[in-house]
């Protein structure tokens, strides 16, 4: 089974943290930062999806949203 990513909302100095199940990956500041994260945990980055919310949880934004500037407004 594959690990259950979660990509946090964008700090307010940018960047996201993330974490697949109860391992810190890091933070990342874009696309290219997960795919990397997302290989070493041993996911081949070539067959994730970063749309596929059974893999990764977005939280405070999709992958476009990399800094507090990009973030969709509350509410």
């Amino acid at each position: 089974m594959a690990a259950r990513v979660v990509v946090h909302p964008p700090s307010p100095t940018g960047g996201r943290r993330v974490h697949a199940d109860a391992t810190v990956l890091g933070v990342t500041y874009g696309v290219n930062d997960l795919l990397e994260f997302l290989r070493r945990a041993g996911l081949d980055p070539d067959d994730v999806g970063l749309d596929d919310a059974s893999l990764i949880e977005w939280r405070g934004g999709g992958p476009g949203v990399w800094s507090p500037d990009d973030a969709p407004p509350a509410g």
